[in-house]
This record gives C-alpha cells, structure tokens and sequence, in this order.
C-alpha cells in the first residue's frame, strides 16, 4: 500500500481531489449531452458533496469514535487523520440536494437519475483511494490475489486478506456500465427515479456482500450486523420502492 506519495501527499486524499475533479468535469459534459441546466447540475453537485462531506464525518465522529473526539473535542477538525463513513455522507448529500431542489422547484428525483452513473463511478473511484490508503481492509484468506496490509498494526500486518477495495471498486464500475445502458430504455425513461432506484437496490447489494468480507472496526454492531448492513438494507427497500414506481399521466 501507499498511503503517503513522496513522503509528503497522502494518497488518499489526491485520489479523492483528483476524483471531485473528474466529477465535475463529466457533469458537465453529461449536462450538455443530456441537454441539462448546468448551472443547476454543478449547485446540486457542489451541494450534495458538502453536505455529504459534512455527513460522513458527522457519522463517524458519532457512531464509530465518540469517546475519542469528547476526549478533545479538537480532534473533530482534525480531518487529515481520516475519519469518515461513507454512507452519512450519502444520506446527508440526498437530504441537502432534496432541500436545494425543493428550494429552487425543481424535480429531485430527475436530478437524482442525472447523477446515479455518476455517483457509481464516485463511489468506486473512492474506494481504489482506500485500497492505496490500507483502511477499509478485508478479512483473512489465502486466494490467489490475496494482498497484505502492511500498514497495520503487528500482527494484523502479517496476513494476507481479501482486497474489499479492489471487489468493490470493480463491482461499482459495472454498475456504472448498467445504469448507463439501463438510461437509455423506456422503462426507466417512463418515471423520475427509476435509475436512481437501481443504482441504490445494485449498490446496497454490492455493500451488503462487501461488509460481511470487511475484518476493519466500523463501530458496534445492530443486531449483529455493521451499521452500513443495516443502512444498505433500508436503501435497497427505499431502491426498490423507487424502481417500481407506476408512471404518471
């Protein structure tokens, strides 16, 4: 792994930069294609990643580390050590872009569908920065492409594991390549929401396989299941809720 380039970049938040940058350059040119506001689709997107931004650190400071940050409370700001949970920041970003859309009447769920692929390609671009970083590391096996870890701590750093990275890095690029063939038939084209409905059903799937290979500490479990378990079971619900939705006249 290299979780610091030169001694001095951290490779997870170049990675990250790098990948804000391709965002919105592709919401751009899929603005245009789409013959989208693209005024409104770079608000929505500056929104939903400040929020989510927001979000994710909320959710970790909060579930996963209390103790550590009531400790002192400085370490909240401290956000070059890491400390985020995915998820809160998907749940903050949906809440802040339904609240912008709300606010400047526009319709969330067609926006929602604009940036599905996108969000995919986000996603899995994110977690090839975690893989580079060493966190969000896989349990014990002895497959072939098994890797090490040798950023952890002795003698976790001795074994090798399954890259959940790398899986699900891949799984979500074939989720982009599904929710972009998926756009173009009537089925989804008939009603706002549908795509963004399959990227969540295909994504909380892809997670939910994902966390029962995940050995890395992601706060006390619910019922025996992780925290994001349990949030991808909702949104797979939510999903499939939005999937099926009847037309409207």
């Amino acid at each position: 792994m290299h979780p610091i380039l030169f001694g001095l970049i951290p490779t997870y938040y170049l990675v990250i930069s790098l990948t804000f940058c391709l965002i919105i350059f592709l919401t751009i040119v899929r603005a245009k294609k789409l013959q989208f506001n693209i005024n409104n689709s770079l608000d929505i997107l500056l929104v939903s990643m400040l929020s989510g931004f927001l979000g994710a650190r909320v959710l970790h400071i909060i579930y996963e580390a209390p103790d550590y940050y009531l400790e002192d409370l400085t370490r909240i700001f401290e956000i070059w050590h890491g400390g985020f949970v995915y998820f809160g920041g998907v749940i903050a970003a949906m809440i802040g872009s339904w609240l912008y859309c709300k606010y400047k009447n526009l319709k969330f769920l067609k926006w929602a569908d604009f940036f599905a692929p996108l969000i995919a390609l986000g996603y899995g671009l994110g977690r090839f920065a975690c893989f580079l970083n060493g966190c969000c590391f896989g349990k014990v096996c002895d497959l072939p492409w098994a890797v090490r870890f040798p950023n952890l701590p002795h003698p976790m750093s001795q074994h090798l594991r399954h890259p959940t990275q790398i899986y699900t890095s891949l799984i979500e690029f074939l989720i982009v390549v599904v929710l972009l063939w998926s756009s173009s038939h009537a089925f989804f084209k008939a009603q706002y929401g549908r795509l963004f409905g399959l990227w969540l059903c295909l994504h909380a799937t892809n997670r939910i396989i994902m966390e029962s290979l995940r050995a890395d500490f992601r706060g006390e479990l619910i019922l025996g299941l992780s925290l994001s378990t349990v949030i991808s079971l909702v949104l797979l619900l939510l999903g499939s809720g939005l999937l099926f939705l009847k037309p409207k006249k």
